[in-house]
């Protein structure tokens, strides 16, 4: 198994469930951020990005600059927290609460089965209308720092706002269906009925 580093992005302001601390909410007892990190628990280093307290022993925590700008910004301040010889990196939402370590292994095996440089920069999952699940991904460290660069001569330095859609832009991109048993691991709660659903699958 390739060795990898997570990256989980928990700064959201959830204005479709009234601005509450998404990632905080229950689901199957325990938080949906540390039931995203307990999928990660065998990453060389594991970062939380955004407002957070608490968390599990060896955790980063940091926050993106300016707090609560935008997913690319905490991509940006999460990928600052690596080791400096990280390759690759699964970039995370934190309101995945159905993520298993089986599927990230699936991404990891799509980038191991090509070298660096000869195949994709990233295998994301794919939902059943083949819309990209983004931020339910593993990606090349290098692939996505040349992103982030572009993107801040492009933005005049600041990466405040910046899509996702942005960030991946240039990069080739393994989109990959769930094929495995169980509810589809990209499942993100974006409403409050998702976090029902998702408390169904979870019991």
């Amino acid at each position: 198994m390739e060795t990898y580093a997570a990256v989980v992005l928990a700064g959201g302001a959830a204005r479709r469930m009234g601005g509450v601390d998404k990632p905080a909410l229950p689901v199957g007892g325990r938080p949906m951020r540390d039931r995203v990190l307990a999928a990660v628990t065998d990453a060389t280093a594991r970062v939380l990005v955004g407002p957070i307290d608490a968390v599990p022993p060896g955790v980063r925590v940091t926050r993106e600059d300016p707090p609560g700008g935008g997913p690319v910004a905490a991509a940006a301040a999460g990928l600052a927290l690596l080791d400096p010889d990280t390759a690759l990196v699964a970039l995370l939402a934190a309101d995945l609460p159905l993520l298993t370590r089986s599927a990230i292994g699936e991404l990891l095996n799509h980038l191991a089965r090509e070298g660096a440089g000869t195949g994709p920069d990233g295998a994301c999952f794919v939902d059943a209308d083949g819309r990209r699940q983004s931020l339910c991904g593993v990606w090349r460290v290098a692939a996505l720092r040349a992103g982030l660069d572009r993107l801040a001569v492009e933005r005049d330095g600041s990466l405040a706002g910046a899509p996702v859609r942005a960030l991946l832009a240039n990069l080739v991109v393994r989109d990959v269906p769930w094929s495995g048993d169980g509810p589809p691991p990209w499942f993100d709660c974006d409403t409050d009925e998702d976090v029902r659903r998702a408390e169904e699958w979870a019991r």
